[in-house]
């Protein structure tokens, strides 16, 4: 079995919270809403064109906000919501988060 990159791995923990605060929040018949879609695949976006690539910290803790203002308040609300509850449907990736931002410190900013 090959070991998943970081970015996948953001990729994963990023997708798990949306759904979540989507499904509580929103109630969607299966898919995510539109709101929510749109905000993920933004999310991925900036995951695939992240400077620090493998070597990136946990993007909570990042020092470079690639995201736009609007963006980034609306992931910073779903991380509030989902992540103490991700633990609970997602142990293994919430663990695997928690493993990630302790082994993955802040770097300083490059831009």
């Amino acid at each position: 079995m090959s070991k998943r990159s970081r970015i996948e791995q953001e990729k994963q923990t990023v997708a798990l919270l949306v759904q979540l605060h989507c499904q509580d929040k929103h109630h969607p018949q299966g898919e995510l809403c539109e709101d929510c879609q749109s905000l993920l695949d933004y999310a991925h976006q900036r995951l695939d064109h992240c400077k620090f690539g493998e070597n990136k910290t946990v993007c909570g803790d990042c020092t470079v906000h690639c995201y736009k203002k609007e963006m980034r308040e609306k992931i910073i609300n779903i991380m509030r919501y989902s992540g103490p509850r991700i633990l609970f449907h997602h142990p293994v990736v919430a663990i695997q988060h928690l493993i990630d931002k302790r082994n993955h410190p802040p770097k300083k900013n490059i831009e």
